[in-house]
């Protein structure tokens, strides 16, 4: 039920927002930008009346080591951003299907769990430059709501804000920074503790073409068992010419460390409205 109430909720709002771009004035449009595909935020925010949707089409990523090992994926992974003011959007996400199986490799075990994910919720207002260009800061805060399915739903509620900054280097390159606070839940169930993360990327416009990599870094202070990932990203995105508000885009990631996974592989689409 709440799977098709959220489906439901995301398919109103694209119909009615895309309704009210259709006659919104286009030649003040801010440049095409997506959130999509690293881990870091983009401090760009979309004209007001304007709607665009990025698909996450498949995530997979594989963790190994000699006692365990983790084969996670994800498919149908939708996040719909919405101008909603001047320098304001608001985005509503949710995956449409997510499994992870763990293998004890000494015991022979395995266990499975999958489900729809949970719903995401978040407001982006532009500091400095909502447009993106230059040198641009915004604020995001989001949260969590564990609507997801038994499996794999979060244990409760969680948020967190981020501060993304983009800055144009000159001659076609840029730079992003995104530092992450999160309250997340405790792995018992118990409680919620503090997450912390730092996404940093270099990109290069090549024309129909952006190509970038990133290093991000997570710390979570869960009261179980700490620990701390970090991983080495390369993306690329190609806008099409004849499409000059969409894009295809392409992640790989590989883990730095042993808490990381070892890699990680994503392909996905957003476009403008």
């Amino acid at each position: 039920m709440i799977r098709n109430f959220t489906v439901g909720v995301l398919a109103l709002a694209g119909v009615w927002l895309a309704s009210a771009s259709a006659s919104a004035q286009t030649n003040d449009l801010r440049p095409f930008c997506a959130d999509r595909p690293g881990k870091g935020a983009a401090s760009c925010v979309l004209n007001q009346g304007h709607v665009q949707i990025e698909v996450g089409a498949f995530d997979g990523a594989r963790q190994r080591d000699a006692a365990a090992e983790i084969d996670s994926w994800s498919a149908g992974s939708i996040t719909a951003r919405f101008g909603v003011g001047p320098a304001t959007e608001f985005q509503i996400g949710v995956t449409a299907f997510e499994r992870e199986k763990f293998t004890d490799r000494v015991a022979g075990v395995e266990d499975v769990a999958e489900g729809t994910g949970d719903l995401f919720l978040a407001v982006r207002q532009g500091l400095i430059r909502p447009d993106g260009e230059g040198f641009s800061i915004a604020l995001m805060g989001y949260a969590i709501l564990p609507t997801g399915g038994d499996e794999v739903r979060a244990s409760g509620i969680e948020a967190g804000v981020v501060v993304p900054v983009s800055i144009d280097l000159g001659n076609e390159w840029g730079l992003g920074l995104s530092p992450y606070l999160d309250i997340v839940g405790d792995e018992d169930g118990e409680g919620s503790h503090a997450a912390y993360s730092f996404a940093v990327d270099v990109d290069r416009d090549l024309g129909d073409w952006i190509l970038g990599a990133e290093v991000w870094v997570s710390r979570d202070d869960d009261p179980l068992v700490e620990t701390t990932q970090a991983s080495a990203d390369l993306i690329a995105i190609w806008t099409p010419a004849f499409l000059p508000d969409s894009q295809i885009d392409f992640g790989l990631n590989f883990g730095l460390n042993d808490d990381s996974p070892d890699v990680e592989f994503g392909v996905g689409v957003a476009r403008r409205f």
